[in-house]
Parts: C-alpha cells; sequence; structure tokens
C-alpha cells in the first residue's frame, strides 16, 4: 500500500502545515522578508520559506535555507543557526542525499544542545533516526527516536509525542512487527485525538489499516482505511484522499488474492469494489497531478484486471503504468529530439542561404550561369543512362535494408512474437503460467555514479550490461529490459522449459561471479550487483503503439523486485517458490521470514 507515513518520515505536523499553504504562502513570505526589519524575524521567515518549499523544490528550500544560515551567523544568533543546519537538513532528506542530510542534522543537533533547545534536539534526534531509517542501519534509528521520544515526553510536547509515535510506528512496520507498529500508531491517535490534530488522527487510522492489512486482518484494514478516507474528504485534502481510497483498493485485492480469506464477499465482488476504488484514485490523483500516485495505483489496477480474468483491461493499465513510469527517460529523449531538430533547421538555413549567394552570383556572371546549365543537363543524361544499374543497386539495397529491418525486430522481440507481428500487425498478450523472472540492480548506483564522469558512467553501464546479455543468451533466457540501472529478463517463454528455474540460478551465479570478478579489478570504478529471482506466472505482450516493447507484468514480477530490493550485494536472493525448483540443484541458505513492501511476510533464500 502507498503509506502516508512513508511520506511523514520528516515532521509530520510541519509536512501537513506546508501542503496546505502551497506556492501562494510562499510568495507571502518573500515579499515578507523583504520588508521586515527585525534580523531575527527575517531568518524565521527564512526557515519557513526553506521549510515550505522542501515538499515542492528542495532545492529551493536549500537556497533559501543557506540565506537563513548566513543570516543568523551574522548576528551570531544560536537558535537560528541551528534552525538554519535543521531546515537545511531536512530538504536533503526530501532529495534523498542522505550523507549530506545526516551531516547538517548533526549540526542542527549540536547547536540545538548549545542552545538548551530540548525540542530542537529532539526534532534533530528524529531527522537523524530517519536517516539512519533509509540507511536501513535499524539499531541506530531505534536508539535516536527512542531519545527524541523520551525528551518530547520530558516536555510534555503532545504534538512532538504524536509525531514520534508514528515514525516509531514506521520503524516497525519496516521491520515486519505490525503489532508494534500498531501499538505506536494508536498511541500517536489517542494524543492526536486529545489535542484535536485532525490531520494527524486521519494519517494515523490510515497508517493502522495499513498494518492491519499486512496482518491480514482485513476487517479491521478496512474500518480504519474507510475512516481515513472519510476524514481526509471532510479536510478536503484532495492528495491524501487520494492515496486512502488507493489504499482500500489495495486492500480489497489482498482479499481477493487471499483464497483463505473469511470475507463475506464474494471474490468477483471483492475484485469490483478493488477495481472501482483504485480507478477513482487514479482519477483523483491525476486531477492533482500526482504520477507517483498514479504509477503505483495503476500497476495493482492491473493485478485486479488480471486476477479477474480481464486480460485486455489489465494490459491498457499496464501500459499506463510503465508509460507514466518511463516518462522522466522519454523527457530526456524528447529534449534531445528537439536538439537534433533545431540543429537539422539551422543547417538548412545555412543551406539556403548559400543557395541564394550561388544564384546571385550565378546572374552577375552570364557564362558561369551557361556552363552550370551545360552540366546539369550532362548529369540529367548521365543519370537517365545509369538508370538501370541505380534500380538494380536500390534492389540489392532494399533487401539488405530488410534484413537490417528483420534483425533488428528480432533483437527487440522473441522469434515468435517477431513473426506474428510482421504477418498479422499485431501480436496478442499471452499467458505463461511456469517460468521464473529474475531482477538485477546496481547497489548505491547514485553514489558510485557521482565518482565518474557521464560518459565513464555510461561506459561501465554498457559493459555490464553487455556481459549480461551475452550470459543470458547462452542460457536462453529472454532479456526483457533495462530501466535506468536495473535489468529484466525471464526464463521459460515464449518457449516452455521445465528446467526455468533453474537455468535463471545458474544464469544469476554466473552473472554475480562476473561483477565480483570485475569489482576486484575495477574497485570504485565499477559497481556491486544485488539479484532477486521468483517463480509463478505472468503475462507478456507488447506495450506501446510507437517504440514499443515486449514486456511482461504480474504479480510474479512485483514479487522478483521484492526479492531483489531485499537481498544482499554479491548475492542471488531466491523466493519459497523457486527453492522448491531448485533445492535439489544448488546450494541454498534459508535466511527467514522478512517483511516486503505490499507482500507481508516472505520466505528467502540465498541461493549459491
Amino acid at each position: 500500500m502507498r503509506r502516508l507515513i512513508g511520506f511523514l518520515l520528516l515532521l509530520i505536523s510541519i509536512r501537513l502545515h506546508a501542503q496546505k499553504r502551497g506556492q501562494e504562502e510562499i510568495d507571502s513570505l518573500i515579499k515578507a522578508v523583504l520588508s521586515e526589519k527585525s534580523d531575527t524575524e527575517r531568518v524565521r521567515i527564512l526557515h519557513d520559506i526553506s521549510s515550505d518549499y522542501r515538499i515542492i523544490n528542495p532545492d529551493s528550500g536549500i537556497s533559501y535555507g543557506l540565506q537563513a544560515l548566513a543570516l543568523a551567523n551574522d548576528i551570531k544568533w544560536g537558535k537560528g543557526i541551528a534552525l538554519g543546519y535543521s531546515t537545511i537538513g531536512n530538504n536533503y532528506q526530501y532529495k534523498s542525499d542522505y550523507p549530506n542530510a545526516f551531516d547538517y542534522d548533526l549540526k542542527a543537533l549540536k547547536k540545538f544542545e548549545e542552545t538548551g533547545d530540548k525540542r530542537g534536539m529532539a526534532n534533530s534526534l528524529r531527522s537523524i533516526a530517519t536517516v539512519y531509517q533509509y540507511e536501513k542501519n535499524y539499531p541506530k534509528a531505534l536508539e535516536y527516536n527512542l531519545n527524541a521520544l523520551k525528551i518530547f515526553e520530558q516536555n510534555g510536547d503532545k504534538d512532538g509525542l504524536s509525531s514520534n509515535l508514528s515514525n516509531l510506528g514506521i520503524f516497525y512496520f519496516s521491520q515486519g512487527d505490525y503489532d508494534k507498529a500498531i501499538e505506536y500508531d494508536l498511541r500517536a491517535l489517542k494524543i492526536s485525538e486529545e489535542i484535536g490534530n485532525h490531520n494527524g488522527i486521519a494519517i494515523q487510522m490510515c497508517n493502522i489499516g495499513d498494518a492491519y492489512m499486512h496482518k491480514k486482518d482485513y476487517k479491521k484494514a478496512l474500518e480504519y482505511d474507510s475512516k481515513a478516507l472519510k476524514a481526509f474528504e471532510e479536510q478536503g485534502d484532495k492528495y491524501s484522499t487520494a492515496i486512502a481510497m488507493g489504499n482500500t483498493g489495495e486492500a480489497y485485492l489482498a482479499i481477493a488474492k487471499d483464497t483463505g480469506s473469511k470475507s463475506r464477499s464474494s471474490k468477483t465482488e471483492t475484485l469490483r469494489l478493488a477495481i472501482n476504488y483504485l480507478t477513482n484514485a487514479i482519477e483523483a490523483s491525476r486531477k492533482i497531478k500526482q504520477l507517483d500516485n498514479i504509477i503505483e495505483f495503476s500497476q495493482y489496477l492491473s493485478d485486479a484486471y488480471l486476477l479477474a480474468g480481464n486480460y485486455k483491461e489489465a494490459l491498457a493499465s499496464y501500459r499506463q503504468y510503465s508509460t507514466m513510469n518511463d516518462s522522466v527517460y522519454s523527457s530526456a529523449n524528447d529534449f534531445r529530439i528537439k536538439q537534433t531538430e533545431h540543429q537539422h533547421d539551422l543547417e538548412l538555413k545555412d543551406r539556403d542561404l548559400k543557395l541564394a549567394q550561388l544564384a546571385v552570383a550565378k546572374n552577375k556572371n552570364e557564362k558561369v550561369f551557361l556552363i552550370a546549365g551545360i552540366a546539369l543537363l550532362l548529369l540529367v543524361i548521365i543519370i537517365v543512362l545509369r538508370n538501370s544499374n541505380i534500380q538494380k543497386k536500390n534492389n540489392q539495397l532494399l533487401t539488405k535494408e530488410k534484413k537490417r529491418s528483420d534483425d533488428l525486430l528480432l533483437n527487440i522481440l522473441p522469434a515468435e512474437v517477431a513473426e506474428e507481428l510482421k504477418e498479422t500487425g499485431a501480436a496478442a498478450a499471452k499467458y505463461f503460467d511456469n517460468v521464473t523472472v529474475m531482477f538485477t540492480d546496481f547497489v548505491d548506483f547514485t553514489k558510485a555514479g557521482e565518482k565518474m564522469s557521464p560518459q565513464q558512467l555510461v561506459d561501465e553501464l554498457h559493459a555490464c550490461f553487455v556481459a549480461f546479455d551475452d550470459i543470458i543468451r547462452s542460457h536462453n533466457i529472454e532479456k526483457i529490459k533495462t530501466v535506468g540501472d536495473a535489468y529484466l529478463a525471464v526464463s521459460g517463454l515464449p518457449i516452455a522449459d521445465p528446467e526455468h528455474a533453474a537455468t535463471m540460478v545458474d544464469a544469476a551465479l554466473e552473472i554475480s561471479a562476473f561483477m565480483k570478478e570485475r569489482k576486484q579489478r575495477l574497485g570504485s570504478n565499477t559497481f556491486e550487483v544485488r539479484i532477486g529471482i521468483h517463480s509463478g506466472n505472468v503475462v507478456a505482450g507488447i506495450v506501446g503503439a510507437i517504440k514499443f516493447a515486449y514486456d511482461i507484468w504480474g504479480d510474479t514480477v512485483n514479487t522478483a523486485a521484492r526479492m531483489e530490493e531485499h537481498g544482499e550485494a554479491g548475492k542471488v536472493n531466491i523466493s519459497q517458490t523457486t527453492y522448491e525448483l531448485v533445492k535439489d540443484e544448488f546450494s541454498c541458505v534459508y535466511r527467514g521470514e522478512i517483511g516486503a513492501k505490499n507482500k507481508g511476510v516472505l520466505k528467502m533464500y540465498f541461493a549459491s
């Protein structure tokens, strides 16, 4: 589910305040800072602008935070300096730049301690806990959260206490301890009700519903989801309403998938409700231009249609998900196309100018013009005489280009799909029951890329993916696509392979070994790879009308992605399903039950 609390890892109450204020309030604050004569008040206003900008544009938030910090240093105002460090760190968190966020949060904590500002200290401790949690250092995250909680309790700061309890709910949810998550969220809810924090009440009910869904207590999940949805609608919070709608739809989808569920509704009715809520959530998100919501809910809507047996709508929903998910790459391509078109226009203008100059010169010199005419006539005669030879060569070129076109099509699509596309002009989506899906992803790709030039980064990524291509080709595995630094492949389609799981694990181990050897040779000039594998069923087909691509979708793909997310560098993480298929052929180490986003607790193994 798309958890609201996932966006509130920083200061929940401030975040909600900023959502309400928006650009209009920011513009008002900017005018205020220009007219304000008190330096300390100007620091406070610059801090507020920075805090508000972190949701809209973190880069602008950092800029205003630096202005607040510089002014606070000039007037030697300790609390203002601490506020400057704090808001800059929070903006870096929204940029997912955790090293810088951690650095500024530590500076803020030290300054708040010097000034004796207990609330500031608690907020800084909580922000540092957030960074540790993003970096998966859970012991440190818990330590800093509990330290912050202690200060809020000592000061009787109920607003801060409610927010911090919610953060602890996040922590335990991420660990798969849903009972603890519910315990802390209920404590936070009780305080929000005491102080009349309606936004906090709605958010905490939404999060409690999410935890109950992962516990598979769907009655409780829907009870809290419906209350949260009603509360957000009453508050006119369109952003949170869209998320609550989507969460409700995902809960109904989970009920439909759980064959052992005791839901009163039939599977058909449950899927109808799931499709209805998810469709409304997508439409609501589209109105407020929340791309992330549309992408996630479209993926779940595709799963719902797939489970209902409506493959046409499942494909349409997946196309929407795929198209929007790749929009960042499309935007970059559009920019390059515009640059190319602009260059072409310049070349055409330059050519026209030269032709005009040539025409003037010819008009001035009749003799030159006559000679040029005669030369042109001779050229026409030569062209006519050689026409038959040219036609023959053209036919040869056409044959050659046709072969190149066919080869290119085979490079994009499986042979069977390419043949169907050439014969009929279309290729129907097909259901495959026994396949194995592999996801790979480079660990800390962004950090590694910062140490390389753009060209070095692209060259290294290309070298790695070419090696991956060679390995999967040697095992007759179908490559699906690469997205950024992620690589997706599937074994067992379009031609069935009874050894699909073992074949994929074998290839994955080769990829892992290749990257380990490359890391030993190149060090920081290459990457470490994380690999996840799951077996099951998928639907495969062509996505898009132009620049089309052969793609796969379904719950198997989502689970393989979760295997990759919860793997480790240099290791092949496989699911229980895949383990049962390969346990007699590979050495596998049981990792235990691990909580995975939107999947609940999954059994995982390292294969070697």
